[in-house]
């Protein structure tokens, strides 16, 4: 059975999800930083999600895995790569490790640390449950129940409580001040942040009604911008020609500039993907497009969100998304054409 909650003072916690499941995870994290702040915690986290843990200061020090370069790279250097962490956990000799998203690997590679108190979520055939000594143990992970949620009740052996899934932080002052000087110098504008793709395909609203959706924005006297990843690079010059000229095109950004840009927006039309959690986290009103096939456990933390859903992404008018935009916009508290 495991010590008392008071009694952890080395505390390792590790989350391996994608962008979208860490910055779901914040509450959890926030959580655990709350309950034991007078302990040093040790957060293990994959690439890009370690910029984002880091600006939300969560732990007090971040060991961050570049899992794609492990599974991907030259296989010799992974494997020396992963003796070196492990070496360097059995020697911190943790009395705590918390495993959010639970996955079989880590589960063993806590257990074979040497990690006295283990408490993981149980995600079924992806977890080692078995390896988890805390008395009771969380419950088992409930589909229906949102992903937030799920990482938060993770934590009810530690009498943590499960209740608030609210999560802020502010963008970098100085990072918001670039990004202003370099992309918004000298514009009054209302902004409107257009995110055009997502991990697959089937999540993505034709780019065609992007652009139509463009057009009637800037008819309206709004200003689109543009928001790219690597991954939506290959159309980048077709919505530099087919967008209104006064389109204003980003790409390049790191995770924090990401959230200051997307700090400068009024309203942020995305797809279901990633990028819509940093948005979330700047605090933008959010319409979210999305088929009903699409389970809602992954919506963004926040309260200013419009969610059109039909049985296929396709499906959505542009007519649609327009209307909710202005009506976003409407509710928006900024002054119109304020700085």
């Amino acid at each position: 059975m495991a010590k008392r909650a008071s009694s952890f003072r080395n505390i390792l916690v590790i989350h391996f999800g994608q962008l979208g499941d860490v910055v779901l995870g914040l509450p959890a994290l926030s959580a655990i930083r709350e309950k034991f702040a007078g302990a040093r915690i040790t957060l293990i986290v994959g690439k890009p999600a370690g910029e984002v843990t880091q600006l939300a200061a969560v732990a007090d020090e971040q060991i961050v895995v570049d899992r794609v370069q492990l599974r991907d790279g030259n296989k010799l250097r992974s494997v020396v790569k992963i003796l070196q962490i492990f070496g360097e956990v059995r020697r911190r000799k943790f009395d705590l490790a918390i495993d959010l998203h639970s996955l079989s690997e880590t589960n063993l590679f806590c257990f074979l640390a040497g990690i006295r108190s283990r408490l993981y979520a149980n995600r079924e055939n992806r977890s080692l449950d078995r390896l988890c000594n805390f008395d009771p143990k969380p419950p088992m992970g409930d589909k229906t129940k949102h992903v937030a949620e799920r990482y938060l009740d993770v934590l009810s052996p530690l009498g943590i409580d499960a209740s608030d899934m609210s999560f802020r932080f502010s963008p970098d002052t100085a990072v918001v001040n670039f990004v202003r000087e370099k992309f918004f110098a000298d514009r009054c504008d209302r902004r409107v942040g257009i995110f055009p793709g997502a991990g697959h395909s089937s999540r993505c609203w034709n780019l065609d009604n992007f652009t139509r959706l463009a057009d009637k924005l800037t008819e309206k006297g709004f200003r689109p911008v543009v928001l790219l990843g690597p991954e939506e690079n290959a159309f980048k010059q077709r919505i530099v020609n087919t967008f209104p000229q006064s389109t204003v095109v980003i790409d390049g950004l790191s995770i924090s500039q990401f959230i200051a840009a997307a700090s400068q927006l009024e309203v942020f039309v995305t797809n279901d993907t990633g990028p819509m959690h940093l948005a979330a986290c700047a605090g933008v009103s959010i319409v979210l497009l999305m088929d009903q096939r699409a389970p809602t456990a992954y919506l963004p933390l926040t309260d200013k969100l419009s969610v059109i859903r039909h049985k296929s992404i396709d499906l959505i008018s542009v007519e649609e998304v327009h209307r909710e935009v202005i009506a976003a916009l409407t509710q928006n508290d900024k002054s119109q054409g304020a700085c």
